[in-house]
């Protein structure tokens, strides 16, 4: 049975294509819904676009000065000024500048507190939907205000690389208390699973068990002191708390976004001669190396998303969808990565490319530990005699070999596995 589509739901889809492409079904009582399709898709079609209920940057992401629109992650640098501060050399002149997207004559700042938006339609759209809350006016820079205390306790106890964010919380109280009705807001996020634990497989979400108690503690009190409604009383307990928190843990889909990148495809689109093709691609892979040395693998504006339709898609080892962002923003386009039949699950990955690389043992942990379930995809299933050793475990029992004992001594934080 398909799902019913919500008003506001169908303002975040292109409804019609989405109901034509796909349908939400219950699956059973363990994977619960599923997606799937309504019709063919070949490799490489587009299987629907949506927009977050909301979105929200990562804070590490924001503190190191990748600058997003704070309504749709838009990257606010222009190319060249990302590939000047990615690579550390402050003179760097990009070829090509015209094919750069970003326009910074379009960018407009709240009058209030200065965060900055990529136009004055996000600007209000923020406006409308959350920001009138969370402006935090002349006191953006005071450490002392709840909201900014908030923001400072996520920062110690979750080093990067963030898997999702209390701001992305902090917006969704946001979004009822400033709604007209605000009890639609409550059923539209009573949509995505919000389970803290898989007490049939005696699972814990990883950021939720006894080693954190004490930080959930501090981050739920400062949470209430910061954002408390009387109408909401039932998220700022601890129960509560806890379920959103796993909720926007296992729900948020990550959003990156990059004006480098798309100056990057840009030029890749380009007909030029042999020799200044050669020149160009030349550049490139040695910008590329020495944003390497300098950076490291941190290259987007980095944040995170509640997606309705996306969040109903189901994990596979070897998924034959996957999500992407070509317009640079939170526009989340579902694509199809093989040839998907008619009736057929459309799946994706939790995990990322290098995970899905990792042992099936290995594999299982992460979902395990993040997602509250056990994998039985295709893969996993035709792995199941190799022996239950993690790559985790495998390196530490190299390192031990060598003599390498860091790390037992490093205090317990919220980071990715």
């Amino acid at each position: 049975m398909a799902a019913p589509v919500d008003d506001m739901f169908s303002s975040c889809v292109d409804s019609v294509k989405a109901a034509a492409a796909v349908e939400v079904r219950f699956i059973d009582s363990m994977k619960g819904k599923g997606l799937f399709a309504k019709r063919s898709f070949k490799k490489g079609d587009s299987i629907f676009l949506e927009r977050p209920l909301i979105a929200a940057q990562f804070l590490w992401n924001s503190l190191y000065k990748y600058k997003a629109c704070d309504f749709c992650l838009r990257a606010l640098e222009t190319a060249e000024d990302n590939a000047r501060r990615l690579s550390g050399v402050p003179g760097l002149r990009l070829p090509h500048p015209e094919l750069c997207r970003v326009r910074p004559e379009l960018h407009q700042a709240c009058p209030q507190c200065q965060v900055m938006y990529c136009s004055s339609e996000c600007r209000q759209a923020a406006a409308d939907q959350y920001h009138g809350v969370l402006c935090l006016g002349p006191s953006r820079d005071d450490p002392d205000h709840p909201i900014n205390k908030l923001a400072d306790a996520w920062r110690s106890v979750h080093f990067p690389p963030e898997t999702c964010s209390i701001m992305l919380m902090a917006r969704m109280v946001s979004v009822v208390k400033q709604a007209k009705d605000g009890a639609r807001w409550q059923t539209l996020f009573s949509h995505f699973c919000s389970r803290a634990a898989n007490e049939e497989d005696e699972i814990v979400h990883k950021l939720l068990g006894e080693k954190f108690r004490g930080q959930l503690a501090v981050l739920q009190s400062l949470f209430k002191a910061a954002l408390y409604d009387e109408s909401l009383s039932r998220w700022f307990v601890p129960d509560g708390f806890r379920s959103l928190f796993a909720l926007v843990g296992t729900n948020g889909q990550g959003i990156g976004t990059s004006s480098l990148s798309q100056w990057v495809h840009a030029c890749d689109a380009l007909q030029l001669p042999v020799q200044q093709r050669e020149q160009l691609d030349s550049f490139i892979d040695q910008l590329y190396k020495d944003i390497e040395k300098e950076t490291g693998d941190f290259l987007n504006c980095e944040g995170s998303g509640l997606f309705l339709l996306q969040s109903s898609c189901n994990h596979s080892c070897i998924p034959n969808a996957e999500a992407s962002f070509p317009d640079n923003n939170f526009l989340l386009q579902l694509g199809a990565v093989r040839d998907i039949s008619a009736g057929e699950e459309i799946c994706i990955s939790y995990l990322d490319c290098c995970q899905r690389d990792r042992s099936r043992h290995s594999r299982h942990k992460i979902l395990r530990e993040n997602y509250l379930f056990v994998c039985s995809c295709p893969k996993c299933a035709t792995e199941m005699d190799e022996p239950d050793v993690t790559s985790d475990e495998e390196e530490e029992e190299e390192g031990e070999a060598e003599g390498e004992t860091e790390g037992d001594e490093m205090e317990d934080e919220m980071t990715d596995v």
